[in-house]
């Protein structure tokens, strides 16, 4: 019999459960569920896990699946559930918590292993892989993810259902780690970091901030060709702002603050929203201003915890590709669509052509704001928008912001990655709070609808998603260094310069290399550093004029004429609008 693959892991996750009780009795159990590519369990022992433990676990899940152990149900009352989780610290403050109205708790034991679960499991061990799992390290986590709560140990499996689907897994997690942006950006001189004195924010370097340059002008040229207007608000700003918004009471305790000397606290600003919205609310509004595309690249700053930085993918402080769109309710369905066709011709000229959508709808929160009425009518907008236009799509239920549901847009990278990037959200809650408003056809005072919308997203993560897509290969047009020219001996600097100097004028930005070194050296220096093209130039070159390419990624190299060089350069930097 098969099973799909979110129960195989699930069931993998109680063997190892098994498997670390039979090496370390003593251990308290928390909880483990099946997670993208694997699964995890979360425990409490006195024993410090290490990878040094990582052998004789998975020694231990073999013999113990080999054993051809049943994974078996049962259901028992509240109270035999206590008592049969008696040493069980966190299963009994689970369950001193949970409101039973006489309802059987479902039960499974596997070997000597009994855990609450809803399952389902496998029937039998026998249909579990033996070697198609790895664990992949162990970290720290917080019972019930509350950081007053203990740290317990989280030990991190990746599971599959044959030993070839994980063979390909780990391949990709190989070449994924050799793509890791935090190593091209040291082996381009993109970027570093500097935990001890601004932890998760980015020092760019020349040629890093040549690319995060590029990408914003990008953005910019395609948005105002598309008509939108680009502002920038302040970067500090008082509180009440964000109270106003509600993203102070969501989002407060990662937002950075401080009183001034008058006594009043103000917030560096982690979204630009409230202030796009101050800047709608200046003077008056007609329904022919309408749509109104406002568009600002906006630094933000929000605190997140220093365990979950991540390099470019999750920092700090970083820019936004931020745009917010007053419409009428009429308008709204036109623009929704709109939007996600710009997204995707976005993502399309940087190569990412799998792209999926997830509708995120509400979820019951205490941050919630909007009555369900409104809630209903702005839910049912988005899905009419997506199905009339044949749209396809996923829901996300609960993942909507707390002011509107959204529409995410998710990429797929070379690796198979997924990636959510750009966004939709629709907003009917925060124009009310900012009392916005503009002139109908009736003379009387209307409120606008306001969409959200972001393509890259965070540039800094985008840029670092499309570093890992590509290996670091750029396309020439974002590339910070296009051509290096580098002479083969001191006798041929002249003509190096004389090359550079070319390009330059045509408008390609280049430079040479004039160390004293081989140029073999220089060469793999180069590669190494991503350069997309090496013109070599020696005597040949200089005589004939001619550079030699070697392009990057191609063994073979070339010699051309430096003028038609230059023109395939013209067209190759263009960027693609």
């Amino acid at each position: 019999m098969s099973y799909p693959i979110e129960t195989i892991r699930h069931s993998l996750a109680h063997v190892m459960a098994a498997a670390v009780q039979k090496l370390y009795p003593d251990v308290k159990f928390a909880g483990g569920p099946a997670i993208e590519n694997g699964f995890y369990y979360d425990f409490d022992t006195e024993h410090r896990f290490s990878e040094e433990d990582f052998a004789a676990i998975e020694k231990t899940m073999r013999e113990l699946i080999k054993s051809n152990g049943r994974f078996e149900q049962r259901f028992v009352s509240l109270a035999e559930a206590k008592e049969l989780f008696a040493n069980q610290p966190y299963k009994m403050e689970w369950l001193n918590e949970y409101d039973a109205s006489g309802e059987k708790l479902s039960v499974y034991t596997f070997r000597d292993f009994t855990d609450l679960c809803r399952g389902p499991h496998v029937e039998s061990s026998k249909d579990l892989p033996r070697d198609a799992f790895r664990i992949r390290n162990v970290a720290g986590a917080y019972w019930r993810g509350d950081s007053k709560n203990k740290m317990l140990q989280r030990i991190y499996v990746n599971a599959f259902a044959s030993k070839d689907e994980l063979d390909a897994f780990l391949k990709m997690q190989e070449e994924a780690a050799a793509r890791d942006n935090r190593k091209l950006g040291k082996d381009m001189d993109l970027f570093h970091f500097e935990p001890d004195y601004a932890p998760g924010a980015v020092f760019w370097h020349d040629k890093g901030y040549k690319i995060y340059r590029r990408l914003i002008e990008y953005i910019r040229a395609r948005q105002e060709r598309a008509g939108y207007l680009e502002i920038s608000t302040p970067s500090v700003m008082d509180r009440s702002l964000w109270e106003r918004s509600g993203h102070w009471a969501k989002y407060g305790e990662h937002n950075y603050s401080g009183k001034t000397q008058d006594g009043k606290t103000f917030c560096v600003k982690p979204m630009s929203c409230p202030g796009g919205m101050l800047v709608f609310g200046q003077g008056i509004k007609s329904y022919k201003d309408l749509p109104l595309y406002l568009a600002e690249f906006g630094k933000v700053n929000r605190y997140e915890a220093a365990g979950g930085l991540s390099g470019l993918m999750r920092v700090r402080e970083f820019t936004q590709d931020d745009a917010h769109i007053f419409c009428t309710e009429e308008q709204l369905e036109t623009e929704v669509v709109k939007i996600l066709r710009f997204i995707k011709d976005i993502y399309g000229k940087f190569g990412f052509d799998k792209i999926s959508m997830k509708l995120a709808t509400r979820k019951d929160s205490e941050f919630r704001i909007g009555s369900d009425e409104i809630w209903d009518r702005a839910e049912g907008a988005l899905k009419h928008a997506l199905d009339a236009n044949g749209i396809e799509y996923e829901i996300a239920e609960g993942d909507a912001a707390f002011y509107g549901p959204k529409i995410d847009n998710y990429l797929r990278d070379s690796m198979g990655r997924i990636w959510q990037c750009g966004t939709i959200q629709l907003d009917m809650n925060l124009p009310e709070r900012f009392d916005l408003s503009y002139i109908g056809e009736d003379g009387e005072k209307h409120r606008p609808i306001m969409l959200h919308r972001a393509m890259l997203g965070s540039i800094e993560r985008f840029m670092g998603v499309l570093l890992e897509s590509t290996g670091g290969n750029l396309p020439l047009w974002l590339s910070p260094e296009p051509v290096v020219v580098t002479p083969i001996s001191e006798k041929f600097r002249d003509y190096a310069v004389v090359v550079v100097d070319a390009l330059r004028n045509a408008g390609v930005y280049t430079r040479a290399d004039l160390r004293d070194e081989k140029v073999n050296y220089k060469i793999r220096e180069l590669s190494l550093a991503k350069t997309p093209i090496i013109a070599v130039v020696g005597e040949k070159e200089s005589m004939n004029r001619t550079v030699t390419l070697r392009r990057l990624g191609c063994d073979r190299q070339e010699t051309v004429s430096l003028d038609d060089f230059i023109n395939e350069m013209r067209k190759s930097i263009k960027m693609p609008l």
